[in-house]
C-alpha cells in the first residue's frame, strides 16, 4: 500500500470548535485493493444550484463545509462533471486546493445536461476523453484516483465508453475504474473490458431494488456506493419504524438510515451530502450510532412491509 494513504488528513484551518462526529468511527474500506478510506464519505452533488443546476444559493457556505470535511476525518469525496455542470468540481478545488494527503476525489463523467434535473447519456469515447481532461483541469490533479462511468449508453457499445477510459488510465490519468447505476449483468460485462473497483447505484433501507447489485459487490470485494442514500416513504413519517428508532437513540431519522447502511454491508460507502455545515456534521455522526441486532431487525421487517 503506497505511503501517503496511511498519512492523517492535516486539519483544515477552522474556527469552529471540534465535534465529537468522526469518519474515521465507521471504518474503513480499500478500493482496487490500494485505496484505503474512512467508509463514511461525502456526495458533492448537492453543492449546486436547484435540479443540481448552476451555482448554489450560498457558495460560501459550501465552501465552509468542504473545509469542514477534513476536521470530521471524511477522506472520500464523490463528485461529476455533469453537477452544475462543472460547478461542485469548481467548488471543491476552491475550498481545497492543495489537497491534503490521503484525500480521495472520486468523479463520473458521462452525464450531459440541458437544464435543471435534465440529464441524458453520452458514451462516445471522444466525449468521454474531454469529460476526464476537463475534469483534471478544474480540479487541479494530474490524475483522477476513482473515474467513474456514470451512466451506460445505449446508443454506444461499452466496449466503446468503458474502453476509452481504460486507455486512459493507461496513460497515467486515471488511477481506478467504477461504474454507476447497473445491474449485475452490466457489471459482469464490464468486468470483461476493466478492472471495476466500484459501483455507484441508488439504494437505501426502503429503496433496495439493486440488492443483487450489492450482493454481487460483496462477494466480489467491490466498493457499493449508494446514492440517495436517505430513506422515503411511509417508513420515515411521524411514528414510523425509523421515527421510533431515532427518538430511542436521541438522533434523527437521516442519521439511522446511514447507519443502517454502514451495518448492512463491509463494502458499503455511503456518501450522504448537503450544503450546510450543520447538517455535515449530524451526517457524520452516524458513524457513532450502536443499534443492537433487535433493533435492526425490527427497522428491516418494516421496511420490508413498505417496499
Amino acid at each position: 500500500m503506497p505511503d501517503f494513504l496511511c498519512i492523517p488528513l492535516q486539519l483544515a484551518e477552522s474556527n469552529m470548535p471540534m465535534t465529537k462526529a468522526n469518519a474515521a468511527t465507521a471504518g474503513t474500506i480499500t478500493i482496487g485493493k490500494e485505496l484505503t478510506v474512512n467508509r463514511l464519505g461525502f456526495g458533492a452533488m448537492r453543492l449546486t444550484g436547484e435540479g443540481i443546476w448552476g451555482n448554489p444559493e450560498d457558495p460560501t457556505e459550501c465552501k465552509r463545509v468542504l473545509k469542514r470535511l477534513l476536521d470530521l476525518n471524511v477522506n472520500f469525496i464523490d463528485t461529476a462533471n455533469a453537477y452544475g455542470p462543472e460547478v461542485s468540481e469548481n467548488l471543491i478545488a476552491e475550498a481545497l486546493y492543495p489537497y491534503p494527503k490521503g484525500l480521495v476525489i472520486a468523479n463520473k463523467g458521462g452525464l450531459t445536461r440541458q437544464g435543471p434535473n435534465q440529464w441524458a447519456p453520452v458514451g462516445r469515447a471522444e466525449y468521454l476523453r474531454e469529460c476526464v481532461e476537463m475534469s483534471l483541469r478544474r480540479l487541479k490533479l494530474e490524475r483522477i484516483d476513482l473515474y467513474q462511468l456514470h451512466r451506460f449508453d445505449p446508443r454506444v457499445p461499452v466496449e466503446e465508453s468503458l474502453g476509452e477510459l481504460k486507455k486512459m488510465q493507461d496513460e497515467g490519468k486515471i488511477r481506478h475504474i467504477g461504474i454507476s447505476e447497473t445491474s449485475v449483468a452490466e457489471v459482469k460485462q464490464a468486468q470483461k473490458i476493466v478492472d471495476v473497483v466500484s459501483v455507484q447505484n441508488r439504494y437505501n433501507i426502503t429503496d433496495r431494488e439493486h440488492e443483487p447489485v450489492l450482493d454481487y459487490c460483496e462477494k466480489n470485494n467491490i466498493a457499493f456506493i449508494p446514492w440517495f442514500p436517505l430513506a422515503a416513504g411511509e417508513l420515515t413519517k411521524p411514528g414510523g419504524a425509523l421515527d421510533r428508532l431515532a427518538t430511542a437513540h436521541k438522533t434523527t431519522k437521516s442519521q439511522i438510515a446511514v447507519a443502517w447502511l454502514l451495518h448492512r454491508s463491509p463494502v458499503m460507502l455511503p456518501i450522504p451530502g448537503t450544503s450546510k455545515v450543520s447538517h455535515l456534521g449530524e451526517n457524520v455522526e452516524a458513524a457513532e450510532l450502536k443499534l443492537d441486532e433487535s433493533e435492526w431487525e425490527s427497522l428491516e421487517e418494516a421496511a420490508a412491509k413498505v417496499a
